[in-house]
């Protein structure tokens, strides 16, 4: 979408003011464990872009609350397998072999979008070391969230993910469906069903040496999210209300986890 589609499709933009209230009216408070995704040009045009969504989301929640944010690279997966685009085959070798390592602090996100892009550089944001699916979080129980997240099975019980989950968190889909959901991998993993098994390489920054470390994960998939994430709300509900020109989703992620780890074992 461009900025003039932007425009065009709001009366007036959104501010950090507007989209605080619109949040608060969605049941986000203070204190919160809150884990979002998000599509910025969903909100229309708002003034600061996403700074303000993400200076929105810290007023809201204040020092007390947690805001989590997905930061991923995928980037640094297997270039073989890589589709958006392809890349030829005597390539692979070479970006497997000068891929610099992935550094927290530095590497960009790919594919989350600009609120999680912005939201990483933020000052306080802390990020976990994972090379692929990494998080970032920010506020009272940010450290604890992405500390010690384990390289196997990165969306599994060594995750982040689970951390919000330990904590009663939220999930805020801002302007995006369930397929984007990443605590759905939770669920994935710790549902009862056959699953393909893995082995993943990835270079990180050891001791100031760039190391290239093998670790075990599974095959995830997306294609049936948005299935479950419909069947959560009728049977259990969410919370769905504007923000700025967007379609917002508040709801329970250990309610979610748990509901879709059952729908899994007997839907996969």
């Amino acid at each position: 979408m461009s900025e003039a589609d932007a425009v065009e499709r709001v009366d007036e933009p959104g501010t950090v003011d507007s989209l605080a209230a619109d949040l608060r009216a969605l049941g986000v408070a203070a204190g919160d464990t809150l884990l979002v995704h998000s599509s910025l040009s969903s909100l229309g045009w708002v003034a600061g872009g996403p700074q303000a969504v993400v200076d929105a989301l810290q007023t809201v929640l204040t020092d007390d609350g947690t805001l989590v944010m997905p930061t991923h690279t995928g980037q640094y997966t297997d270039p073989s397998v890589w589709e958006n685009p392809p890349v030829p085959d005597d390539w692979v070798d070479i970006i497997g072999e000068s891929m610099p390592p992935f550094r927290p602090e530095v590497t960009p996100t790919r594919g989350m979008g600009a609120i999680a892009e912005c939201f990483r550089n933020y000052p306080g944001v802390v990020r976990s070391e994972h090379p692929t699916v990494s998080f970032a979080a920010w506020g009272a129980a940010a450290e604890e969230i992405v500390a010690d997240h384990e390289l196997e099975y990165g969306l599994g019980d060594g995750s982040p993910l689970a951390r919000v989950y330990d904590r009663g968190g939220d999930v805020l889909l801002l302007g995006v469906g369930h397929g984007n959901d990443t605590s759905l991998h939770l669920a994935e993993h710790r549902a009862d069903f056959e699953k393909t098994r893995t082995t993943e390489r990835a270079p990180l920054l050891r001791d100031g040496e760039r190391v290239v470390v093998e670790y075990e994960d599974i095959e995830v998939e997306t294609d049936d999210f948005e299935a479950v994430g419909e069947a959560f709300e009728t049977a259990v509900g969410a919370v769905e209300g504007p923000v700025a020109a967007a379609t917002a989703t508040l709801l329970d992620q250990p309610a979610m986890v748990d509901f879709a780890e059952d729908w899994f074992e007997s839907n996969r």
